[in-house]
Formats: C-alpha cells, sequence, structure tokens
C-alpha cells in the first residue's frame, strides 16, 4: 500500500523560504508522479506542482503560474523522497499542503490516488 508522509511545514516571514518534503513508500517512486497541492481556510484543494514518474530516467516538472520562478520540485530517488522548495514565499502561499500520488501529473485532485495527511504552511511577520 502506498503511502506518503508530508513534513517541513511551518511559520515563514513573507519573502522567506521553506522546503517541504514527501517520503514515499509502498511501492516504487519511479512509478509515480507526485504532486504537491495546497488548500486555505475556506478554499478548494489546488493543485501547485507536478513531477512526473519516471521517462527513461527523465523527470518533468510542472508548475501553476503563480509558483513558477518561485517554487521547485524535485525528487531524490535513493531516499524516496520527493521535495517542494518554496522561495520568496507570499502570504497567500498559506495553507496545508499535500503531497499525493498518481498514474501522471494532472490538475485535479481527483486524478490523485494516494495522499498524504498534509503540513502546515504559515506566513507571518
Amino acid at each position: 500500500q502506498v503511502q506518503l508522509v508530508e513534513s517541513g511545514g511551518g511559520l515563514v516571514q513573507p519573502g522567506g523560504s521553506l522546503r517541504l518534503s514527501c517520503v514515499f513508500s509502498g511501492s516504487t517512486l519511479d512509478d509515480y508522479a507526485i504532486g504537491w497541492f495546497h488548500q486555505a481556510p475556506g478554499k478548494e484543494r489546488e493543485g501547485v506542482s507536478c513531477i512526473s514518474g519516471s521517462d527513461g530516467g527523465t523527470y518533468y516538472p510542472y508548475y501553476i503560474d503563480s509558483v513558477k520562478d518561485r517554487f521547485t520540485i524535485s525528487r531524490d530517488k535513493a531516499k524516496n523522497t520527493v521535495y517542494l522548495a518554496m522561495n520568496d514565499v507570499k502570504p497567500e502561499d498559506a495553507a496545508v499542503y499535500f503531497c499525493a500520488a498518481a498514474a501522471r501529473c494532472g490538475t485535479a485532485p481527483q486524478e490523485f490516488v494516494y495522499w498524504g495527511q498534509g503540513t502546515q504552511v504559515t506566513v507571518s511577520s
């Protein structure tokens, strides 16, 4: 059974940086696309970034426009971990962040089968 565990959330000042981690277990990470979603209070869960499974050793990252050039998604096969590096964090980035696994990247939460429990990111000075 695939399991995902997020960590790395916390309090960050506007303009600051944070790195979220998603540890994957129960199957082969290379076979899955891993997406990061965020959900603020009263709002729907939204896809932020996704990285594909292995395509002959190549991985393809995707980002929504609001985080392009600020967030970087990466994966460490040896550690079975996917990261989301958040730079120049803005107040609107505050949310619970979830990682999720699917056969391929997509934008809708319904496209992802396995989910972590989430990690809170708070942005405040």
